[in-house]
């Protein structure tokens, strides 16, 4: 294969790097569930202040 079609095939190859996007989404979850885990009693406390403020109680 010459070197010209070699890097025509390789630009049109879709496969895209898969272990990548693994890696990339499972390490997104992580720091979702990392900063929900962390935020997540406080921004509840914040959600019920403003309710009860809302509701007069």
């Amino acid at each position: 294969m010459t070197p010209k079609r070699r890097l025509k095939h390789l630009l049109n190859d879709d496969r895209g790097d898969v272990p990548g996007w693994v890696l990339i989404t499972l390490m997104t979850a992580a720091l979702v569930l990392l900063i929900w885990a962390l935020a997540g009693p406080a921004l509840s406390e914040i959600f019920q202040n403003a309710i009860d403020k809302v509701s007069g109680i």
